[in-house]
């Protein structure tokens, strides 16, 4: 049994409740900006997959927020003008200042059931938690709103570190937090690139949580005998 389990978080703990096109349409239509919510959430993963990483290297740790608001303001920003509505808006950082406050606090963001039943298991069992995430400093009241924080003795967000999943830097940024070797730590999260493969070519023990269902070539996914690699819900982990 392992004695350190990282773990993901937006899409392995907790995720946005609809979408975030739905999220984001309605706090628009509060200040008379309407848009389809199925396109805005369209428009949004373009945007969102054609940035940069959010990684702030070299950067003093006093400037990263105002960097991670910057980022998400451009991001956000392109969504609405590839959705159409974008000149709608009559002070668009304004409103985005709200939208940005609103992705900080609970409210837009569900908890996934079987979460909450696997880290009380863990940690009836003695096992130390830490979350190693993409995510922005928002995570930290996020993880706090959702009565999540008290699980994890360490987070390790990549704005801060500088460097994101895949990349093993993230990793041993976290792992330094802990004494403990990365062939006897666990990194559990739902993306087959960043935290699967990544955590697997930091050294890890790799779970990916494949909530989806997501197909990918047998070739890519090896299973050993001695442990599984991929699951669809933390349940099976949590025995």
């Amino acid at each position: 049994m392992t004695k350190l389990i990282f773990l993901d978080a937006a899409g392995t703990l907790f995720d946005v409740r609809g979408s975030v096109g739905e999220v984001y349409a309605q706090l628009a239509k509060k200040i008379g900006v309407t848009v389809k919510s199925e396109d805005l959430n369209a428009a949004f993963y373009q945007s969102f997959v054609s940035a940069s990483p959010m990684t702030f290297p070299g950067i003093e740790a006093a400037k990263i927020p105002q960097l991670e608001f910057d980022w998400w303001l451009a991001v956000s920003a392109k969504a609405f003008q590839i959705a159409g509505v974008f000149h709608q808006f009559s002070d668009y950082p304004k409103f985005f200042a709200e939208l940005y406050a609103h992705f900080a606090t609970a409210e837009p963001w569900f908890v996934y059931p079987d979460v909450l039943p696997a880290l009380d298991k863990w940690q009836q069992q003695g096992i130390e938690l830490a979350v190693v995430s993409n995510f922005d400093s928002r995570l930290y009241p996020v993880l706090k709103a959702l009565d999540l924080a008290k699980y994890f003795t360490s987070v390790t967000i990549s704005t801060e570190v500088g460097a994101a999943k895949p990349q093993p830097e993230i990793f041993t940024a976290a792992l330094q937090k802990h004494n403990c070797t990365a062939e006897n730590v666990w990194h559990i999260g739902d993306s087959f690139k960043a935290d699967y493969c990544g955590a697997k070519a930091a050294g890890l023990q790799a779970i990916w949580l494949n909530r989806q269902q997501e197909k990918v070539a047998e070739s890519k996914l090896p299973l050993t005998e001695t442990k599984l690699e991929q699951c669809s819900s933390l349940d099976y982990l949590a025995i």
